[in-house]
């Protein structure tokens, strides 16, 4: 069975966003003030309009396995999309496609993950296996980044979350029934890349981090999905913030600014640079990305845009 949730979990799918917080909540330290923050006591959602002079970009944060409690979605979501002509998403990759890139990035290139891997972090990796009634060895030859992100998307599996019930794949659904295009803002081998590219000791940091996540991995869902629902940004911050970096080593905290660098700032800057293209070509389009590049961290898309005289409104 973890073979085949090895082969189909979409790796976009299951590191860049809120609802996969276990994977990369320790990444996103120093939250200090939050860009999400609004004026208003009235209930606001992941969802932010960005303008210029004449034209303007929806923007939705996307939790991207989910279950049916999250639908329908508020009206004011589903009405911004009707008002627009195309809709961006993170990525678009197909099976063949994703099947080539965990070849080429996910394996060990010599030995096994167990060579890898200190002898506590392994057993502790082999303890959850067996209490998950999952075969270990079906891990061998993968990266440590790879098992980092498989373990913690079956972990949501386990809890009932489900891909087809993931923002930003409803949305394509929509899309394609509506005949509206459906454009990326990143290759799938650049999102890959982006944790693939560290060093195998910073990947051991980060399944590390990970399996010290999955504790409590029930109530930090059921947490998460009621903060994404109501727009709870403290909610969001305190989840964030249990752990921190304790009993982290200075050289953990340096693959921890690595990470954060790679998945959040550098992408971060990436897609605003896209959604600031979006407004000069004043094109009518609907972005939905992972939460986490819009609320979380200092220098997240929302902050880059009104930084540059963009005005964003939440909604």
């Amino acid at each position: 069975m973890l073979n085949k949730i090895i082969n189909k979990l979409q790796f976009s799918r299951a590191m860049l966003d809120l609802c996969l917080k276990c994977c990369f909540a320790t990444f996103l330290v120093a939250c200090s003030e939050s860009a999400t923050s609004s004026d208003s006591s009235e209930q606001k959602h992941y969802l932010w309009k960005v303008s210029d002079e004449n034209s303007s970009v929806w923007l939705l944060g996307s939790i991207h396995v989910a279950d049916a409690s999250f639908y329908p979605l508020a009206p004011v979501i589903d009405s911004a999309f009707s008002t627009t002509s195309e809709l961006a998403v993170e990525t678009m990759v197909d099976e063949d496609e994703y099947q080539w890139l965990m070849y080429k990035y996910g394996l060990l290139p010599t030995g096994t993950l167990r060579d890898v891997l200190p002898t506590d972090l392994w057993n502790s990796l082999d303890s959850l296996c067996m209490a998950w009634n999952l075969d270990i060895l079906t891990l061998e030859t993968k990266r440590p980044w790879l098992v980092a992100t498989t373990i913690s998307s079956y972990a949501y599996i386990r809890a009932g979350m489900k891909g087809e019930y993931g923002i930003e794949y409803v949305f394509k659904s929509k899309a394609a029934k509506s005949g509206k295009p459906i454009v990326a803002l990143e290759t799938a081998e650049e999102q890959i890349a982006a944790l693939a590219g560290t060093t195998d000791s910073a990947g051991v940091f980060y399944l590390k981090s990970t399996m010290r996540e999955l504790i409590g991995i029930e109530s930090i869902i059921e947490n998460l999905i009621r903060a994404w629902k109501s727009g709870d940004d403290e909610l969001l911050k305190r989840l964030l913030n249990d752990n921190g970096t304790e009993g982290y080593s200075p050289l953990e905290l340096q693959y921890m600014e690595e990470l954060n660098n790679r998945l959040l700032v550098k992408r971060n800057a990436k897609m605003a640079d896209s959604i600031a293209t979006f407004l000069r070509d004043n094109r009518n389009i609907f972005v939905v990305v992972g939460t986490a590049h819009l609320a979380f961290e200092q220098n997240n898309v929302i902050e880059i845009l009104r930084n540059r005289g963009f005005v964003v409104e939440r909604f």
